[in-house]
């Protein structure tokens, strides 16, 4: 193989997540933007990520856990950050002392926190979460009035936000959207009746290209800041990862003889097979044997036989490529390679699990257009 290219890598191209969050924050309807970076930039790096994103304009960043938001801190990240979900044995003090704004879901939450601001010596910023029907994180309705009145009768927090999260919001007609909306209504003027001020923030990547009326005061994209598109429509996204390899072998196989473990495939006539030294241990699905092609040699060529865990072989007919040639296993395929989304739709399932995926010992990230 050749020096230009490793066994294994994924190029993040930090030119398109720029435009991507220009784009999102064109369309958030004057609200700023936090672009979330949770579970490692969704697979594509945290930190580059991160600054990448507030370069373009994002003022804020979403993480998931305090320890991602921590770490971006430590990073020297300075812009306002958000974490939304730990266990109850968290220590919340570190975030409140780094200014990280917390979540709080139900009222124990807010008691853990406050506690934590009284032994960090400052008042913890904290953003309120009420479940308008997603049923997961957040706080019931039923149980919305005493968070809020234990939020506004805590000295030691600051209430900076209500917020929710859609459930089908990439259903742009879906009628879960319109009472979700309606349900956090109703819980921001419980909060504003308890004397709290508060921004609203419940728009994600979806709502952002499609619910102008939900942007409110702060949106929040996830997956549209990596290019990958959440409506069915087109918008001018461009997808932040490619996952390449390239050849490490070249054969001649007989008609006949069979490839890769199985004997699954047999070639119908003498063919030329490319080696290529990447598995479902770099994150190529064991699923996808015998349905996915790559992009070699400026065309699409199919997979032969099961993918392996370390390698898969390519049927390259009576074409040669050379030893150390790029392979694209995904990208943002304007050429014809094949793409994250092509992946997922074969293998019935998102985008976000194929580049979040790709987060892997022995895959390396390269980026491109990163700043000094």
């Amino acid at each position: 193989m050749t020096a230009g290219f490793p066994r294994a890598e994924v190029l993040i191209d930090l030119h398109a997540l720029r435009h991507n969050v220009t784009l999102l924050a064109e369309r958030a309807s004057g609200a700023e933007v936090m672009a979330v970076v949770k579970a490692d930039a969704y697979g594509h790096g945290a930190l580059p990520v991160a600054r990448a994103a507030v370069e373009a304009g994002a003022t804020w960043l979403g993480t998931c856990s305090l320890r991602e938001a921590l770490d971006l801190r430590e990073g020297g990240i300075t812009a306002r950050l958000l974490s939304w979900l730990d266990l109850p044995t968290a220590d919340f003090a570190p975030g409140v002392e780094a200014d990280v704004d917390l979540t709080a879901s139900s009222a124990g939450e807010l008691a853990r926190i406050a506690e934590a601001a009284g032994r960090a010596g400052k008042r913890a910023r904290v953003h309120l979460k009420i479940d308008t029907g997603l049923s997961r994180n957040g706080c019931p309705p039923a149980e919305w009035p005493e968070l809020v009145e234990a939020a506004a009768a805590e000295p030691r927090v600051e209430v900076v936000a209500v917020w929710s999260h859609l459930a089908c919001a990439d259903e742009p007609d879906h009628p879960s959207v319109d009472a979700q909306a309606k349900r956090f209504s109703e819980a921001y003027d419980i909060a504003r009746a308890a004397g709290l001020e508060p921004i609203r923030h419940l728009a994600n990547s979806a709502a952002v290209l499609t619910r102008p009326d939900l942007h409110f005061d702060l949106v929040r994209p996830g997956i549209a800041v990596y290019g990958l598109n959440p409506v069915p429509r087109p918008e001018d996204l461009r997808p932040v990862m490619t996952f390449r390899s390239a050849v490490a072998l070249t054969k001649r196989l007989p008609a006949g003889e069979s490839v890769s473990y199985g004997h699954t495939w047999t070639a119908e006539r003498d063919t030329t097979l490319a080696l290529v030294p990447v598995g479902y241990a770099d994150g190529v699905p064991r699923s996808l044997s015998g349905r996915m092609d790559v992009w070699l040699g400026g065309r699409r060529r199919p997979v032969a036989g099961r993918v392996c865990m370390d390698q898969l072989v390519v049927d390259c007919g009576d074409e040669a490529p050379a030893v150390g040639d790029e392979v694209v296993l995904f990208g943002p395929g304007p050429a014809g390679a094949p793409t994250a989304r092509e992946w997922a739709d074969k293998l019935g399932t998102i985008d976000y699990e194929i580049v979040t995926s790709m987060y892997r010992p022995r895959v390396r990230r390269r980026y491109r257009g990163e700043t000094a």
